[in-house]
């Protein structure tokens, strides 16, 4: 089994950890976190993809183990972490890749791609919305009434969020078998949370998710026109981000480059089902990476016949003077 690495790059003036394994010159594969995990969730699921695929997992920031300096004042938005990640992609030389969806991660790869179509290879949504019928109602009825009062009481009632049993709530809810999830994934996420002046960005991106909202039409536009293959593997049991927000992708993605498969898990699936996740993304990409093969065969050898075509023409314009100097 490939043995996951660790590693910083500078990226928006942010020193950007993430985890990655892999062989370098395989396709690659970017994983992207939810609230409020980091890349260490997908540390069961980055060897078993690793086999056969460069794996990539960054940590946001505000998540993890990134660093964003003092000094760099930065502004926890999802517009900011979409800056940062367009710049670690960059730093890391990254034209083209699938891409892995889940919670925030969701927004902030699409308002990337929508950028960026051309680097997009797959996109792989494991609970990672984008239509308004995804949002669980009862989850969400606090965020959104801050969302439309901005009054500090709202926000503070949301103080709950931040704090443990929440956040053990989010791993555990909806699972089949929450004794499985290893509680070390949040605790974790809790200890980093109890760093200074952490929990106040957890509530500003809160606050600010409303902002990706105004995003779908465009997210569902740019589904159309770039025919991008999509899977979604939902974990049915998520409070957060319900089924109905897995089957609206079939509104906007066509039919034969869509994938839908279901999890009996909670919205941290892959806790508990990471190998079926990774076989599944094993197949999907499979399936479509032997698409866009068969795409590049067919150009090639189109450009080809068509080179030849123009060769005959060639050949015929040159002889047609020889042809009229003999029958002179």
């Amino acid at each position: 089994m490939a043995t996951t690495q660790v590693s910083t790059v500078t990226a928006d003036g942010v020193s950007v950890f993430y985890r990655h394994a892999g062989p370098p010159s395989a396709p690659v594969i970017v994983l992207l976190h939810g609230f409020p995990s980091s890349s260490h969730q997908f540390r069961n699921l980055i060897p078993l993809l690793a086999t056969r695929y460069r794996v990539i997992a960054p940590d946001l920031p505000g998540y993890g183990f990134t660093v964003v300096p003092e000094a760099r004042n930065y502004t926890y938005t999802f517009a900011s972490l979409t800056t940062t990640f367009s710049a670690f992609v960059s730093a890391l030389s990254l034209s083209r890749f699938a891409v892995y969806i889940f919670d925030y991660g969701a927004p902030t790869a699409l308002r990337f791609a929508i950028d960026n179509p051309d680097s997009i290879a797959a996109i792989i949504s494991q609970n990672g919305n984008a239509y308004e019928e995804g949002f669980g109602a009862d989850f969400w009825a606090g965020i959104r009434k801050l969302w439309a009062s901005r009054a500090d009481e709202d926000r503070k009632a949301l103080a709950p969020v931040v704090e443990l049993p929440f956040t053990q709530w989010q791993y555990q809810t909806g699972s089949p078998n929450p004794d499985k999830i290893q509680p070390e994934a949040y605790y974790l996420d809790q200890a980093l949370m109890e760093r200074p002046g952490n929990k106040k960005i957890q509530l500003d991106l809160l606050y600010d998710y409303r902002t990706n909202i105004e995003f779908y039409p465009r997210f569902h536009e740019y589904f159309r026109q770039s025919k991008v293959p999509v899977l979604t593997a939902w974990g049915k049991g998520d409070p957060c981000f319900i089924p109905p927000g897995a089957e609206a992708f079939a509104r906007d993605v066509d039919k034969d480059r869509l994938m839908v498969r279901w999890l009996d898990a909670s919205h941290f699936a892959i806790e508990t089902n990471e190998k079926q996740m990774a076989d599944w993304i094993l197949e999907f990409l499979d399936k479509y990476n032997d698409h866009e093969k068969k795409a590049a065969e067919w150009t090639v050898k189109a450009e080809e016949t068509e080179r030849r075509r123009r060769d005959r023409i060639a050949r015929r314009v040159q002889q047609r003077p020889a042809e009229r100097l003999a029958s002179a």
